[in-house]
């Protein structure tokens, strides 16, 4: 339990930088004076970095340990997001975040994998579970808090505070796990080919790394336009953002409450089914012309949803090589985040043609068979 607290910790860190953009990107562009479709770039300039680097990541973290990977990172992550804050143009705001972005890339993949060294396998989805609720807590904080925040105090307040989070999260991490015991290997370039080999050569790892980037092509790639999106639901700007973006962070709260008696009552393939229709119905929800507020209900539904199937794929990913589970976690993290990096690029392209109704309905389509259509590969 101490070990996933303090991993837990360093989660919430990660996610909570990597949701304070979305509610507040038209302010950004505003102060910034480029369009809402550059600042949505921001939210890509974080993510792809973030998936980019799992390549170098995963295998650094199964050759030096991956306790002392999350340390390493978090002191990065910290110097990145303070950059983000006193950066003084659109371009050094990017590249701030590229920074953030990149290394806060080997926090999560590398905590799943020690939970998967350390927890046997029948209560590893519980346990991850647990370390995903710390995440989600800072997925819902970084969106809530950004949302008030920047109509209060301005954007860089906000990565101000992150910055400052992150760093007191450092702190802890460095102590609480400076005791840590991991073996140790060399670390070159053809270990580091061997180990994606070993992962590769299970037949289900390509299903399920192009699962986790479909969900985040589909499912998050809409998360950058949310406040403009709201606006045709009644909205006014960043905190009603802020708030749906919440509302689908509470939805993964009220799954982890409930896990266990959904993997009992469900099992793994019954969860991936249901959550890609929960995140299906809320899209389709979306995209009909009803206030705001239900909007936000959709979305804590799609939370839900995402955090049924994205949990049970996390639980996989573990069990696909297990004497490389950080380069495992790794491709999976990458392919996860690729996903969510292409998506705003893609959405803002498409929106600009058809508006976002048409969008959502695409979306919602797509979304509810990803589940059906995962469960045949893999289990095949």
């Amino acid at each position: 339990m101490r070990l996933i607290l303090l991993l837990g910790l360093a989660g919430f860190a990660s996610a909570f930088s990597l949701r304070t953009t979305d509610p507040m990107l038209t302010i950004i562009a505003a102060d910034l004076d480029v369009s809402v479709r550059q600042a949505a770039l921001l939210a890509s300039a974080y993510t792809l970095p973030y998936a980019l680097m799992q390549i170098v990541l995963g295998p650094v973290g199964d050759a030096i340990g991956k306790s002392r990977l999350v340390r390493l990172a978090l002191v990065i992550l910290s110097i990145g997001l303070a950059l983000s804050a006193i950066a003084p143009s659109y371009g050094t705001v990017m590249a701030g975040r590229i920074l953030a972005g990149a290394f806060a890339g080997g926090i999560i993949p590398a905590s799943m994998a020690l939970i998967g060294d350390r927890v046997a396998y029948e209560d590893r989805q519980v346990a991850i579970s647990r370390f995903l609720l710390a995440v989600i807590l800072g997925q819902m904080s970084g969106s809530v808090v950004s949302g008030a925040l920047a109509e209060w105090a301005g954007w860089r307040v906000v990565f101000g505070l992150s910055a400052g989070l992150t760093a007191l999260i450092c702190a802890a991490a460095v102590i609480g796990l400076r005791n840590e015991v991991e073996k140790r290997s060399p670390l070159s370039v053809a270990d580091a080919q061997q180990r994606y080999a070993t992962v590769l050569t299970n037949p289900a790892s390509l299903f399920v790394f192009a699962t986790v980037a479909a969900e985040g092509l589909l499912i998050f790639g809409i998360f950058p336009f949310v406040a403009p999106i709201l606006m045709a639901h009644g909205a006014s700007g960043a905190f009603e953002a802020g708030m749906t973006i919440a509302a689908f962070a509470i939805g993964g709260v009220v799954y982890s409450a409930v896990v266990r008696r959904l993997i009992h009552g469900l099992g793994q393939w019954g969860m991936m089914k249901g959550g890609g229709l929960c995140c299906g119905v809320a899209y389709l929800v979306a995209s009909f012309p009803v206030p705001w507020p239900v909007v936000s209900g959709a979305f804590l539904l799609a939370g839900f949803g995402f955090y049924m199937l994205h949990n049970t794929m996390q639980t996989q990913a573990t069990e696909l090589a297990p004497t490389a589970r950080g380069s495992a976690l790794a491709l999976f993290a990458s392919s996860f985040f690729l996903g969510q990096g292409v998506g705003p690029v893609l959405y803002g392209a498409l929106a600009d043609h058809t508006g976002f109704p048409p969008l959502l309905l695409g979306v919602a389509a797509l979304t509810a068979a990803l589940g059906f259509v995962s469960v045949r590969l893999i289990r095949r």
